[in-house]
């Protein structure tokens, strides 16, 4: 079966059943984690998850955050300028800034 022929199968009252599906899972998804939040145990365990996650990631945000090191200074300036109307000046006084801009798909 190929992407088409689901497609072409799919009528208006299929496409009501499956939202109204997906709206119930996410209700009781929604009821499931209210029941649970504030069980004292389910925060331990999401604390130690989260740490347990920093801890494994730690090198790895580190190393992507020196590599957008240019790249995040060049943001914060292209905003800062933006702010108090001065794009102009920016676009004039740093070339190499806005380039590395619009290879990173910013609207300068």
């Amino acid at each position: 079966m190929n992407l088409e022929s689901i497609t072409s199968e799919i009528n208006e009252p299929m496409i009501k059943k499956i939202v109204l599906q997906y709206q119930r899972k996410r209700m009781k998804e929604k009821e499931r984690y209210n029941e649970k939040k504030d069980n004292i145990d389910f925060i331990n365990d999401n604390r130690l998850r989260a740490k347990n996650h920093y801890q494994n990631n730690k090198d790895i945000k580190k190393e992507k955050y020196k590599n957008d090191k240019n790249f995040m200074n060049a943001r914060s300036q292209y905003y800062y300028y933006r702010k108090i109307n001065k794009i102009d000046f920016f676009k004039d006084k740093y070339p190499e800034k806005v380039e590395l801009l619009k290879s990173r798909n910013v609207n300068v």
